[in-house]
Formats: structure tokens, sequence, C-alpha cells
């Protein structure tokens, strides 16, 4: 029987299951796998990451958007610890990822040896496997366990090695149960409550549907849905795109991320169809009056933010499909006209500041840039802070394109490393990381694995001098501004030091220069956008209505937002049902 290197069996397993891409630093308690990567370079692409939080969350950028298993590793010490971050962002965000991380050798475990530290209770919260191999035969197995795991509870699986196991020669017999595994059989809705779903949709008066990632794949019959009920549609931060954003129906999000359309139809929604979405915010925007129809795939979800009229343990795209087939056609009312006006104007008030040439600038024209120059299927990597609320806002995905970030986690620094998992899964899509300063700033090392290897990555910063969600917050709360400020810088110019082709915008005119000559730049490319440090419009306060509100306060809110054009919703429900 011919003899292998523990470690090549390993990623031979790795490989079995369909993993092109694996992201780390080399630290020295993992050369025999780096030894193994480096013969199995023609089958396995290794990227060279700088720091190993960008590692991690390269993997996770990569499942994100494939639904397949990212795979990252670290060293033992430093290197384990740098995983974390990126490890709880899949934990969060329901991703499989493997982490295989790196620990002294065996004979120097357990003694206070350089480095060693008892890693497996440090990623006991994290994980759904946590494994340390115990021998070198069992390597391949332990591995092929760790991603059936991953792939079965959507989440993390953590394999830690000893040093000298992966160097030791074993029988190269393990046959991999990657051909074996299958997706996991989704509950089937039940008909009686598909029934009761439709019987509750069809005498609300202000039906709402709300999807989440577990609808995806649904696109064409969750529209079908929306126009047989005439029911506005809403998603979760994770789930944008799974619908257009230019469908009229579609009114964003809820929460600090949300549109003006999307935080006044929750509120006013009578009736909730919930599909596939575990998102936290939602007590907060729903009326607690409204009836709760919640269909999950996981029963522990059920109730825990919200009241529940009717539970349906039950796959999303399946129930959509039923309710469709057992639904007629409901008449068009006062309020789906209204939600798709307040939709329109929302869309109006967004595009009048489209053309502004003030500086600093605004940030819709430049998304109303990045919107031009996106392909059909580009991918958008977006950072946390403000950046996530312009992002789901300005952004347009429509057609094949896709978007992330990190969604319930919410670490800063998740749209350059996501960015660079996507362009390595997908060397031919449009791939662009949008960022603010103080989220490209904790990993703008990374450019530099960009450039190594010439990743066409189109990398946005939004540079407003603040770690402006926050200062939000302390405005909120009546706080003074306190550690929020940040130091300006050139990253664009940084980013030219690094190899990649870098520009530093001001005006309008610099930015339409900037994106243009971008089209054709070979490589990364770095556009550090100056803008005004101007609150997104907090739509979740809204101070719109005189009818209702102090006049003095909606004075103040719509000059200090330019917000005269937005219509209160009240007014065009009582104009559309009049």
């Amino acid at each position: 029987m011919a003899k292998i290197n523990a470690s090549d069996a390993m990623l031979k397993v790795i490989e079995s299951w369909g993993v092109k891409n694996i992201y780390g630093l080399p630290g020295g308690s993992f050369d025999s796998t780096m030894n193994a990567l480096h013969n199995r370079q023609k089958t396995l692409n290794y990227i060279q990451v700088r720091h190993e939080e960008v590692g991690a969350l390269a993997a996770v950028g990569e499942a994100k958007i494939t639904g397949r298993l990212g795979v990252t590793f670290g060293s033992a010490g430093p290197g384990a610890v740098h995983l974390l971050n990126g490890l709880y962002d899949a934990q969060y965000d329901h991703v499989p990822v493997l982490a295989l991380v790196g620990q002294v050798p065996t004979a120097a475990m357990n003694t206070s040896y350089f480095q060693e530290m008892n890693e497996n209770p440090m990623f006991a919260d994290v994980s759904v496997y946590n494994r340390t191999a115990m021998t070198a035969a069992q390597l391949p197995s332990v591995v092929d366990e760790a991603i059936r795991q991953a792939y079965a509870k959507r989440g993390v699986a953590v394999v830690t090695i000893p040093k000298d196991l992966g160097w030791q020669e074993i029988e190269d017999n393990y046959v991999s149960s990657a051909n074996l595994y299958q997706t996991p059989i989704l509950p089937v809705p039940d008909a009686e409550q598909v029934a009761k779903a439709w019987t509750i949709l069809q005498a609300a008066k202000r039906p709402l549907i709300y999807i989440g990632n577990g609808a995806r794949g649904a696109r064409a019959d969750i529209l079908a849905l929306s126009q047989l009920l005439h029911a506005p549609i809403m998603s979760s931060a994770l789930a944008k795109g799974i619908v257009p954003d230019s469908d009229p129906a579609y009114m964003g999000s809820a929460g600090r991320v949300a549109s003006k359309p999307g935080v006044e139809v929750a509120r006013a929604a009578d009736a909730v169809l919930i599909l596939g979405t575990d998102m936290p915010f939602l007590p907060y925007f729903i009326a607690p009056s409204a009836k709760y129809i919640q269909v999950d795939i996981d029963g522990t979800k059920f109730g825990r933010r919200h009241h529940v009229d009717l539970a349906m343990l039950a796959d999303a795209k399946q129930t959509v499909k039923a309710l469709l087939a057992i639904g007629t056609q409901q008449p068009e009312t006062g309020w789906y006209r209204a939600a798709l006006r307040n939709k329109a104007t929302w869309a109006a008030w967004i595009k009048s500041f489209e053309a502004d040439d003030s500086t600093p600038l605004r940030v819709e024209p430049v998304f109303k840039a990045i919107n031009d120059m996106a392909t059909r299927d580009a991918i958008f990597q977006v950072d946390v802070g403000n950046v996530t609320i312009n992002g789901m806002r300005y952004l347009t995905i429509d057609e094949d394109q896709r978007f992330t970030t990190s969604g319930w986690y919410a670490t800063m620094g998740y749209a350059l490393p996501a960015a660079i998992g996507a362009q390595a899964e997908f060397p031919d899509r449009q791939v662009w990381s949008i960022s603010g300063d103080g989220g490209y700033a904790m990993v703008m090392q990374d450019i530099l694995t960009q450039v190594k290897y010439q990743m066409p990555i189109i990398n946005v910063i939004l540079t407003n001098e603040s770690l402006g969600f926050i200062e939000a917050e302390q405005d909120d709360t009546r706080q003074p501004h306190s550690g929020v400020d940040l130091i300006d810088a050139d990253y664009g110019t940084a980013a030219s030091a690094l190899g990649a082709t870098g520009f530093e915008v001001h005006t309008l005119a610099e930015l339409k220069d900037a994106f243009a000559e971008a089209q054709t730049a070979k490589g990364p490319v770095v556009i550090d956008v100056k803008i005004s440090d101007l609150r997104p419009l907090p739509v979740e306060q809204l101070v719109l209505d005189k009818a209702t509100q102090d006049p003095a306060a909606v004075d103040a809110f719509v000059s200090l937002y330019a917000a005269q054009s937005l219509i209160p919703f009240r007014q065009l429900l009582e104009e559309e049902n009049a």
C-alpha cells in the first residue's frame, strides 16, 4: 500500500469536498501543512493573507456567496487567536467554515512549551465541531467529519493539528465521504397550516411579506405571492437581493439600516408573513398587535422575537409555493398603493442628490457611480457602520448581483477580506469592497494580498473621519462625542504605494474621473472618497408629520436632512384610502 504524509492525506479530503481555495498565514506549527499545500498547488489554491483574521473573513466571504465550505488556517498561539473574529462572523450568519489550527508537537503538549495554548476551550463557543487530532492516521477522517458537521449544522468546524502529526506517513487508503453527503431534506409545510396562513393573510387589511436568507432561491415565487396578495415585501440585511431592489413592491429592511418605506410599512402592517429569518430587531418595528406567521426550519426560533399566531416548521420556499397553489387573487388596496408610492417617493428623494457637487461629497453620488459601473453579476462585500446603512439603501442589487455584510456579528473590517474570498472563487466576476475609513484601516494591509494575486477588486472607502455609527448613538443618548474622531489619511495614495491603483476623490468631477479610470485599471483599485459626516437619515426616528408631531421639530428635522419631498406615510394611506 502506498504511503502519504498525513497533511497531504488531509488536503486530499478537503479537495474531495470541492474546496478550491484555502486562506491563511504560515507559522512554525503549521509547516507540514504548508509543505502539503506546496505539493498540491495544482489542485488547491493557497491564498497567503497578511493577517489570520483576514484569512478567516475571506473564507467567510467565499462561503456566504457560494453556500459552500470556506477553509482557513492559523498557527499555534497568536495565529489561532487571530482567527476568532472571522469564525464568529461565520457562526452568527450560519455559514459553513473549516478552521485548521496548529498546535505544538504532541511530546511538547502540556509542558508550557513555546506558543502552547489549550486551544480547544478557546474554540468551544464558536464551533459546531471542535477536535484535536490524536494520531496521524486519524487526521483525514477527523477532517472529513469536521466538514460533514460544518455543512449539517451550518457553522464552524475546528480541527487542531499537533505539529508532528502532519509529517508522519500513513496509508494512502482513506476514502472521503464527500460523495455520500446529502443536503438535509427540509420540512414540507403542513397543508392545514398553509390554509390557516392563507386565511390570516387574506383577512388582513395591511399584509406584509418579510423574507430572510431561508427564502434564497425563491425570487419568482415571492414576487408572485406579493402580487397575489398585493402585499409589499421587506427583507433582512442578509437577504438583500433575493428579490430585486428595483421591484416597486420591495421596501428594504427594518432597523437602522432601513429605508423610510421599510420602517413605515413594518410599523403599519396588521399581518406579517416571516419567511426564514431570525432578524433580531423585528420586535422594535412590527406592531405588537400584528398577526404573525413565522416560517422556519428551526423550531427553536419560534416566538424568540415576537408573539407568534401561527408557527410553521417548514421550508420557506416550499411554503411560498404552497400558498400560491391555494391562494386567489386579492384586490389591490389603498395600503398597497400607498406602500408603492412611499417607495417611489423615497427613490426620487435619493435620486435628487445623485448629482450633488457639494464638498465634502454626499454619499448618493458615490453609490450612483458604483451602480452605474456594476456588472449584472457583480458581488458587493459591504463593511459595518454607516456604510452598512448606505449600502442597504443605495446599492441596487438586481439581476444576478450579490450583497453580503457581517449581518449579525457586525464586525468592522469585513468587506476587504470578504472581497478577497469572493474574487478567489469567482476570478471572472466583478467584485467590490465598500468600507468606511474606520473598518478599512483595520485590514488595509491586505491590499497587498490583492496586489500579490492581481485581484481586480474595486475597493471604495467612504472617509468621513469619524466612527459615524457610534457617533450617532452618542448623539441619541445625549453623550459627548468621545473616541469617535478619526484622523484623515490618503488611503488611495497609500494603496498606490502598495502596488494598487489608487485615487483620492474630493469633488464630483474627481469622482467621475476615478470611476472612469477604474474601469480599465489592471489589478486592485482603491478609491478613497472624502464624504460629509452628515448622519444617514435616521428613518427609525422620522420626524415628518406635523399633524401628529411637534411642527418645530418637524421643521428642524426636514431642514437638517433636506427631507422636504418626503411625505408621511399616514398621509399617503389617507389619500389612497379616500
